[in-house]
This record gives C-alpha cells, structure tokens and sequence, in this order.
C-alpha cells in the first residue's frame, strides 16, 4: 500500500473499491458439483467463461447474458455433451454470491465521512446483483465496465471513478483483490490497497475511521 499523510493525518478523500472478490463472492458449489458429476475438473467451466475472449465483451457491455453463456457452451461441447454443457453454462451465469458483512459494514461507516466509489468489471445487471444483496444504497456512486466500456485496468475506468468521487486521482484510496489492478491506480497516484482480508482493510481504512477529535 501507498501512503503520503496530509495535514489531517490521512492520504486520501475518498474511496474507490472493488467489488467481487473484495464485497462479493460466488457460489460455486452447483458448478462443481455438476463438472464432478461430467467427469471435469473443478473450474473448468471457470476458465472459459472467463477466458478474455469471451469474457472482456461481456465486461465492456458488447453481449448480453444468453451469447456469454453460448460462449460457455461452445467451450465445453468439446468435452461433454451439449445439454451438458448448456447445463454448466446456465448454472455458471446464474449463480447466486453472497456479500462479506464484515467488509460491508467498514465500507458503511466510510460512506458516513468521505465518498465511496465502486469500481468494477462487472455485467450489465449489476445494479440488480446489488438491489438483490442489499446493497444499492452502498457507495454514492457504481463505475460499472459494462456501461462506461472501460475495464481494470485501463486507466479510463480510475479516471472516471475519481471524477465521479468529485476528488484528484491522487487523493483516492483504491481497493482491489488483483494486483493488476492495483498497479494500474499507483500509477494515477492513487493510494492503493491489494485486498487480502477484512482486517487488512480495517487497517488501510483506519484514518478515515478513526473518531475525529473533539473541537
């Protein structure tokens, strides 16, 4: 993580933060359960769902749900039947997640002292994703790839996030699990965290939680 301390003691205005696989995660256990069951290994299904061909358009908003899990499809026939292999692809893009309270309720009190900003490589429906979970009212903003056509880690996504936080790049706290990721912000002079556990994030988030003193 980077730091540089102002006057108030902290690097940072704002926050940009990931979302899957810092707030969010998968279910995965249909899919595995279904790739044990067709003799595959575990994460097959995974990979070519996320292999860039066919996972960066989905990312940029280029296709719809459906011609991602035809991709998936396509991918598998090789190895299994096609009603198999529709089977994964279904349960693949369709699968429910699960939000971590812990890091939700950190972000929580961030939204209460400075804004907060989610950055993600995510689909189309993500609103939805998060109206589901509870989480809608999360962050003043969601800079979502699919609708702004840039993805992590291109700078674009940074700039945009940082703008719509209403702060200089170099005064936002970026948080995310790849370290790509992270990479790409240090270089707009971001503040970065690599997302590793809640505690970690606790930590990075100290400044900012931290009571403000009594005048």
């Amino acid at each position: 993580m980077t730091s540089a301390a102002d006057i108030h003691g902290r690097s940072f205005d704002a926050v940009l933060c990931d979302i899957d696989g810092v707030i969010r995660f998968y279910d995965d256990d249909l899919v595995s359960s279904l790739e044990e069951r067709a003799g595959l290994p575990t994460g097959t299904t995974a990979a070519i769902g996320f292999a860039p061909e066919n996972d960066l358009p989905l990312l940029l908003g280029q296709i719809t749900r459906q011609q991602w899990a035809d991709s998936i499809v396509q991918g598998l026939v090789p190895e299994v039947s096609l009603a198999v292999a529709q089977e994964l692809a279904v349960a693949f893009a369709e699968r429910g997640s699960r939000a971590d309270e812990a890091v939700v309720g950190l972000l929580r009190q961030v939204r209460s002292r400075c804004p907060l900003v989610l950055v993600s490589n995510a689909t189309a429906w993500l609103d939805d994703d998060l109206e589901l979970l509870g989480l809608g009212d999360l962050a003043i903003d969601v800079v979502n790839s699919a609708l702004v056509g840039a993805a992590k880690p291109d700078r674009r996504i940074y700039e945009v996030a940082a703008e719509r936080a209403g702060v200089p790049a170099d005064r936002c706290l970026f948080v995310d699990d790849r370290e790509e990721n992270v990479g790409a912000a240090a270089e707009l002079g971001m503040t970065t965290v690599l997302y590793r556990s809640a505690d970690g994030l606790r930590e990075a988030l100290a400044p900012v939680l931290r009571p403000s003193p009594q005048t």
